[in-house]
C-alpha cells in the first residue's frame, strides 16, 4: 500500500517566461525539499504536466502563447487535481481572486514573492495534495472491503458498481443510474459527488414524481416575482442551488416532456432561465439522473425523449436488486442496525441465525429500503441484543414462502426452503397431500398420520386465516 506523500515526495511545477523569476523559484523550493520542474508557458507546462504529474503548481498569469488563464482553464476542463498557486502583478489582484473563484486556483501571491509566505503556502497546498490523495487510497481500501460513501456490500455485483463510480465521478459526463426501487441510486449519485473535484460544492437531490407539473419547472429554474400567482419573491432554482456541484434528478422518466425540452436545453448550453426572467444565468452543475425503469422502455412509450436520454446517459450505472446479492446481507444488517440503534436509542447486536436464514429465502421486492424498514421495526421492538423471528412484521416472507413451495414442488413431493417456520411447514404438507389424494381427506388423514377430525380442524383454521386477510 502506498505511502502518503512527504515534502521531498511531492513534485513542483514552476510556470513563467521570465527566466530569472522561474529559476529564482526553483532554486528556492528546491531547497525547502520539493522536487522542482519548471515550464516556459502555459503551452510548455501544458505538454510537461502528462509527464511530470505535479502535486503543485505554481504559474504567472501574463505569459506568451498560453497564458495562465488559459493554463488554469484547460486544467478545470481535465478535472486534473494539481494544486494551482497563481503569481500576480500589483494591481492585478481582483482578477487572481476571480481566477481561483471561478477556475479553482488554491491562492495567488502578489509580486514580488516573499519567501516566507511561499513557503508557508506550499505546505499548506502540500498537505491539501496530501489529503485528497490519502482521502482517495481510502476510499478504494473501502470499497474494496464493500464500502463506498453509504454504499455497502462486497458482493461481486457491488464491486462491479464500485468500479464503475471510480472511473467516472472524476469527470464532469452526465451519469444514469437505473435500478429498482430502494436499490440506493441517490447513495450512488452522493458517492459520485463523494469523489469528483465538486465534492466541496453542493449536492441538490430533487424528485421528479413528487412533485406537480406546476411546480416541475420552478422547482428546477427558479422563477421572478410575479412569474405567477404566488410567486412574491424571486427564486433561484435548483440549478442555481447547485452551482459549482451536482445536482441529482431522481425518477426523471416522471417528468413532464415539456419540461424535459426546458431540461435538454439547460444541458445543452449550461444556462438557466427563471420563470418570467429575461436574462440566462449561466451554470456550472454535473448532472446524475435516474429511474426505476427501463431506460429503452421508457424512450419507446414516450415517457423519457430519446434526445435527453442520449444526452444525459453518457455513462450507465445499473444496481443490482438485493435478491441477486444476497451474499451482502451481513453486512447490510450490521451497517443498518448501527443507523437504526443512532436513530432510536436502541442497543440490538444483531440478527439471530434463524432471522439470517429467513432473510436468505426472502425475495425483497423492496429491496435495502425494505431491509431497512424491517429491521428498524424489529430493533425498536427488540431494544436490545440479537433479533429474533418473534421481532419481525407479522406474516414476514411467508407469502413468499408458500410462492415457492409451490413453485419448487415436484409432483407428490414437497420442497421447503430454508427458515420456513414449523407452522407454514405444516400447512404445506397438509395440503399438497390432499392435492396428491385429489381431496380425499380420509386418504390424506392416513398417509399424514392424523385423524379425520384433526385433519378438519387445520383445514377449518387455514380458512378462518384466509378470510381474515
Amino acid at each position: 500500500m502506498a505511502e502518503s506523500l512527504s515534502s521531498s515526495d511531492t513534485r513542483v511545477l514552476i510556470v513563467d517566461d521570465e527566466e530569472n523569476q522561474r529559476q529564482g523559484l526553483a532554486s528556492m523550493v528546491s531547497v525547502w525539499g520539493y522536487q522542482t520542474e519548471t515550464a516556459l508557458d502555459g503551452q510548455d507546462a501544458l505538454e510537461k504536466i502528462p509527464k511530470l504529474e505535479p502535486h503543485i503548481m505554481i504559474t504567472d498569469l501574463m505569459m506568451p502563447r498560453v497564458d495562465g488563464f488559459e493554463l488554469l482553464k484547460r486544467l478545470a476542463a481535465s478535472d486534473s487535481k494539481i494544486t494551482s498557486i497563481v503569481l500576480t502583478a500589483f494591481g492585478n489582484v481582483e482578477t487572481a481572486i476571480s481566477t481561483i473563484h471561478d477556475l479553482g486556483a488554491f491562492w495567488f501571491m502578489e509580486k514580488p514573492i516573499k519567501a516566507n509566505v511561499l513557503k508557508a503556502l506550499l505546505e499548506r497546498a502540500s498537505s491539501q495534495s496530501r489529503l485528497e490523495q490519502e482521502t482517495d487510497r481510502l476510499q478504494r481500501q473501502l470499497s474494496y472491503q464493500g464500502v463506498l460513501g453509504k454504499l455497502v456490500g462486497s458482493s461481486e455485483p457491488m464491486q462491479k458498481v464500485y468500479s464503475l463510480i471510480r472511473q467516472v465521478a472524476p469527470s464532469k459526463a452526465a451519469v444514469f443510474v437505473t435500478g429498482d426501487s430502494g436499490t440506493g441510486k441517490e447513495l450512488v449519485a452522493r458517492a459520485l459527488h463523494q469523489l469528483s473535484p465538486r465534492s466541496g460544492g453542493p449536492f441538490v437531490a430533487i424528485n421528479c414524481a413528487a412533485l406537480p407539473e406546476t411546480l416541475m419547472e420552478s422547482e428546477l429554474f427558479g422563477h421572478e416575482k410575479g412569474a405567477f400567482t404566488g410567486a412574491l419573491e424571486r427564486r433561484g432554482g435548483c440549478f442555481e442551488l447547485a452551482q459549482r456541484g451536482t445536482i441529482f434528478l431522481d425518477e426523471i422518466a416522471e417528468m413532464p416532456v415539456g419540461t424535459q425540452a426546458k431540461l435538454l436545453r439547460v444541458l445543452e448550453d449550461s444556462k438557466v432561465r427563471r420563470l418570467g426572467g429575461k436574462t440566462e444565468t449561466k451554470v456550472d452543475v454535473r448532472v446524475v439522473a435516474a429511474t426505476n425503469r427501463r431506460l429503452e422502455e421508457a424512450v419507446e412509450k414516450g415517457d423519457l425523449r430519446e434526445d435527453l436520454y442520449y444526452r444525459l446517459n453518457v455513462f450507465h450505472i445499473p444496481l443490482p436488486p438485493l435478491r441477486a446479492r444476497l451474499d451482502d446481507l451481513p453486512q447490510l444488517v450490521e451497517a443498518l442496525l448501527r443507523d437504526s440503534n443512532l436513530k432510536n436509542a436502541t442497543r440490538v447486536t444483531g440478527v439471530d441465525d434463524a432471522v439470517m436464514d429467513l432473510f436468505r429465502a426472502h425475495e425483497w421486492p423492496g429491496n435495502v429500503r425494505e431491509l431497512r424498514n424491517a429491521l428498524e421495526r424489529a430493533a425498536i421492538i427488540a431494544g436490545e441484543g440479537l433479533i429474533g423471528a418473534s421481532h419481525l412484521p407479522p406474516g414476514f416472507g411467508e407469502s413468499a414462502g408458500m410462492k415457492r413451495i409451490a413453485a419448487s414442488s415436484a409432483p407428490g413431493t414437497v420442497t421447503l426452503p430454508v427458515g420456513t417456520n414449523v407452522s407454514e411447514a405444516e400447512k404445506a404438507l397438509i395440503l399438497s397431500t390432499l392435492e396428491h389424494t385429489k381431496n380425499n381427506k380420509t386418504k390424506a388423514a392416513e398417509i399424514l398420520g392424523i385423524s379425520l377430525k384433526t385433519l378438519f380442524n387445520k383445514l377449518k383454521e387455514y380458512g378462518s386465516a384466509e378470510r381474515k386477510s
